[in-house]
C-alpha cells in the first residue's frame, strides 16, 4: 500500500491505481486518475460528522478557493479560515455549510455555491441612502 501524504492529509493510503518507478533521482509514483482519487477523498471528507484542519484545506483546494474566497463564502475573514486551517477549531455552522458547497459543487450542482455567492456579493454592497418614490399608488426603491 501506498501512504499518500502529497494532499496534506496523513490518513490517506492507496491499496492499488499507482505505479512506482524508480528514477535517476530516486523513486518517483504516478497515480491513476489524480482527479478522480481527489473528488473521491473529497465526498468522503465531506460525508463525515466534522473536518480537520487539515481536510478543510484539502476541500477549499480541491474547490480551487483561496483562504479570501472561502471566507467570504463563509461570511468571515481571510485570517479566520487561516486558524481554522491552522488549529482546526471550525465553527459547526461553517463546517457544515462548507461540507454542502462541496458535495453540491463536484455532484454538479451548484446551485447552493451560487445563491452563497450572491449572498456574499450583496453583503459586500453598501447602500449607504435608500432612495424610494411613489409610483403610481406603489412605492418603489428609486433606482
Amino acid at each position: 500500500m501506498y501512504h499518500y501524504t502529497e494532499t496534506g492529509l496523513l490518513n490517506v493510503w492507496l491499496a492499488n491505481g499507482y505505479t512506482v518507478r524508480k528514477t535517476s533521482s530516486g523513486e518517483a509514483v504516478s497515480i491513476e486518475n489524480a482527479d478522480g482519487l481527489h473528488r473521491e477523498i473529497g465526498r468522503v471528507l465531506a460525508r463525515k460528522s466534522h473536518l480537520t484542519a487539515a481536510e478543510f484545506r484539502f476541500l477549499r483546494k480541491e474547490l480551487d478557493l483561496s483562504q479570501h474566497r472561502a471566507a467570504d463564502l463563509l461570511g468571515t475573514s481571510e485570517q479566520t479560515v487561516a486558524l481554522w486551517e491552522k488549529r482546526g477549531k471550525i465553527p459547526k455552522t461553517a463546517d457544515r455549510m462548507f461540507r454542502a458547497i462541496y458535495l453540491e459543487t463536484i455532484d454538479g450542482n451548484v446551485k447552493l455555491k451560487e445563491l452563497i455567492e450572491r449572498v456574499a456579493d450583496l453583503d459586500r454592497k453598501v447602500d449607504e441612502r435608500l432612495i424610494f418614490q411613489d409610483t403610481e399608488g406603489v412605492w418603489l426603491k428609486a433606482a
